[in-house]
């Protein structure tokens, strides 16, 4: 690494949660690991190839860009793209035999401009329906009619029909069994419409692990893969975070009472103080609504102090401590932790808006698994991976 300032990843603990979701659920449900947004700041293939040592079944990423990437890496497992894509790509999917969302007969009737019927290659989909998230998919029945006809084209097939709770991390139920129901309701216009479909999906992390009636024929685990679980709600099942963020020191000085520091004189010293530099900042993905947070030095929580920088941020010392000395803003110093859960309190949000956060600038240091290192050298990762999912 040529920067202080480092997350370091156990592929261990990717693998052992999904590996006790998987012991949690029946044997007959499949498990689709979602590595979207670079698995989370965790590394898509890196997660990709601890998913797949676990048993995972399927894996899902939100655009087409992220499923190539692992395509290119040699992952051999189908792959699900959870965002619908434009009409006009439809080739790649089929050339690297990919499997879309779809939702809408009209981006069946724009997309047979880029693949005839009579064109070779089989379209593999997942129809998403929206039950109340708001966000994509059928609503009626009536939008459902309008794609069936082409849901039974001979060049088509209907490998998943699914849909995404809004409120699986709340206390209150109501809302998300109206949406069971509802989801209940269309999987009556599938089964009645004699399309062969190969699997009803409904459950992500939350639901899967809070709900597992509605484990149906798969679950897609994304934030519990990485150890996260909204803190507010039991958790059955052994999750632990796979991620933990440390810097260094690079200068330290002591404020005089008074002295100020920061952009637009954002912190005053109220008496003498020792204040150290930390090269990580909002550019990194720490960013300003980080204000107030704490960090680790030297086993202690210390405060970070005035405006957090692009580059750097600045924390409040215990006394002199030597420029180089470890920082931590996420994991273990002695008797202190700081978790994603505490964080994501902090602004209001989920861990996950957390750990995608980290920009690319923070260095990836991964452990535990002996293929993983932290330069990728493609051909070794493909040998690997090949071997690992044939």
């Amino acid at each position: 690494m040529l920067r202080d300032t480092w997350a370091e990843i156990s592929l261990n603990r990717i693998r052992e949660n999904m590996l006790n979701i998987r012991q949690s659920l029946p044997s007959s449900v499949k498990l689709m690991a979602v590595v979207k947004a670079n698995g989370y700041g965790h590394g898509d293939i890196e997660s990709a190839t601890a998913a797949v040592r676990a048993g995972a079944d399927y894996l899902a990423v939100a655009y087409l860009e992220e499923a190539l990437r692992l395509r290119d890496a040699g992952m051999k497992l189908p792959i699900l793209l959870l965002a619908p894509i434009r009409p006009e790509q439809v080739q790649l999917v089929l050339k690297f035999n990919l499997t879309l969302t779809v939702t809408s007969a009209k981006w069946f009737s724009e997309m047979r401009a880029y693949k005839p019927y009579a064109s070779p290659g089989k379209l593999r989909v997942h129809v998403k329906m929206d039950t109340g998230l708001g966000r994509i998919g059928i609503r009626t029945k009536e939008e459902w009619d309008e794609i069936l006809p082409w849901l039974r084209a001979e060049d088509v097939e209907v490998d998943g029909f699914y849909t995404h709770f809004a409120t699986a991390g709340q206390a209150d139920t109501d809302y998300l069994e109206q949406q069971a129901a509802r989801f209940a309701q269309m999987m009556d216009w599938g089964h009645s419409s004699g399309l062969t479909i190969r699997h009803y999906h409904c459950a992500g992390s939350i639901a899967a692990l809070r709900f597992p009636h509605l484990a149906m024929d798969m679950v897609r685990i994304g934030a519990a893969m990485y150890g996260f679980y909204p803190k507010n709600l039991a958790c059955s099942v052994k999750l632990e975070p796979a991620l933990s963020l440390h810097s260094r020191l690079i200068q330290v000085k002591k404020l005089a009472k008074g002295e100020y520091l920061g952009y637009n004189n954002s912190y005053r010293a109220e008496e003498d103080e020792w204040i150290g530099t930390v090269p990580i900042g909002y550019a990194d993905g720490w960013s300003q609504r980080m204000q107030g947070t704490e960090v680790l030095i030297e086993g202690q929580r210390v405060p970070i102090v005035g405006k957090i920088c692009m580059d750097q941020l600045m924390i409040r010392l215990p006394g002199p401590c030597a420029e180089g000395t470890q920082v931590t803003f996420i994991g273990q110093q002695g008797d202190h932790h700081i978790t994603f859960a505490e964080l994501a309190a902090h602004i209001e949000s989920v861990a996950q808006e957390v750990s995608t956060s980290l920009g690319a600038r923070v260095a990836r240091a991964y452990t535990d698994i002996e293929e993983v290192r932290t330069r990728w050298d493609k051909q070794t990762w493909s040998n690997k991976i090949n071997q690992a999912v044939i």
